[in-house]
């Protein structure tokens, strides 16, 4: 009889239950918007959205180096439809400033898209041709050297420091919030140099601005010209894989449609060939693989920012 009454009880609520997803998803993008990756999700979140069955809405929060999103999702419901990019930078920052979330506890790993390869940037007029200009110049006008990056605590960032304060030589930061920003000022000669990831493609394509390292492993094909700084004789290799992430606590079947779906957007042609425009290539890791990645790169980051000496006061 109790059993009876309760499965009375139960079908009505059941009948009620909302299929997932029941309303638009908003997929925050923590970089202004018109840059590279903001361009290549609005298309992916169009293409995943018929798959979805919903619209998926893309938001920008850009600024403090990629890490906007993060708030967001910690105080989101875990009901799918709140997700956001997840940038390297996440992974970081906790270690250089107090931050209130935590990107392996407040986040449920959707999918990893691609990853994104960093230069060295000068408008084409400038006189710099190679990284050594940039260290003579340093040398001879300590501090009078600008360099743009897309925010503090990025890895563009952390790179400049390597490559200067560890040799006792001195620049001007100038951090923006996204790659559209960061080209221009560079284009324009606001700054003296830039480095970014490759939404720069383009630009450099195009004359406008000149390509004087890569920091990935090997030469890039559509610059097969330019070195990295592996060959330059710098220890460094640095990529920055991306993926999507949703709030703490939601349901795998929630997890596995968006999976489902985000990665037949990412196969597909119009996709692929949108991230070869800014030299980047799929770089798929499932939720499983994506969350162990994750917790390994965020224990990684500890030891990179103690070896830089930028852990934060107190931390």
């Amino acid at each position: 009889m109790l059993a009876a009454a309760a499965a009375a009880l139960a079908a009505p609520r059941h009948a009620l239950a909302q299929p997932f997803p029941s309303k638009p998803i908003t997929l925050w993008v923590p970089w202004a918007a018109g840059g590279a990756t903001d361009v290549s999700i609005r298309l992916l979140a169009e293409l995943a959205s018929p798959l979805l069955g919903q619209r998926v809405i893309v938001e920008n929060r850009g600024g403090a180096g990629g890490t906007l999103a993060m708030p967001i999702l910690q105080n989101a419901e875990p009901d799918g439809h709140t997700i956001a990019q997840i940038p390297q930078p996440v992974l970081r920052v906790p270690y250089t400033q107090k931050v209130l979330w935590d990107p392996v506890r407040d986040v449920t790993p959707i999918i990893q898209i691609s990853g994104v390869t960093f230069g060295v940037l000068v408008p084409a007029a400038s006189a710099f041709q190679s990284l050594e200009d940039l260290f003579a110049f340093a040398r001879s006008r300590p501090g009078q050297l600008s360099i743009a990056t897309n925010g503090v605590g990025t890895t563009p960032h952390l790179v400049l420091e390597e490559l200067f304060t560890q040799r006792g030589l001195k620049y001007i930061h100038v951090p923006y919030k996204g790659t559209s920003e960061l080209t221009l000022a560079v284009e324009s000669a606001q700054v003296m140099v830039g480095v970014n990831s490759t939404g720069f493609a383009p630009l450099v394509d195009g004359g406008q601005l000149r390509l004087l390292a890569t920091f990935a492993a090997q030469r890039s094909k559509r610059w097969p010209k330019v070195p990295t700084l592996k060959e330059l004789g710098f220890p460094i290799v640095a990529m920055s894989p991306w993926g999507l992430g949703g709030p703490r606590g939601m349901a795998p079947s929630v997890v596995a449609t968006l999976h489902d779906a985000f990665h037949k957007a990412m196969l597909e042609p119009a996709f692929v060939a949108e991230l070869a425009k800014y030299d980047q290539e799929l770089d798929y890791r499932g939720p499983a693989e994506y969350g162990r990645w994750l917790r390994e790169q965020y224990a990684r980051e500890k030891i990179n920012v103690e070896r830089m000496g930028l852990t934060r006061a107190g931390g």
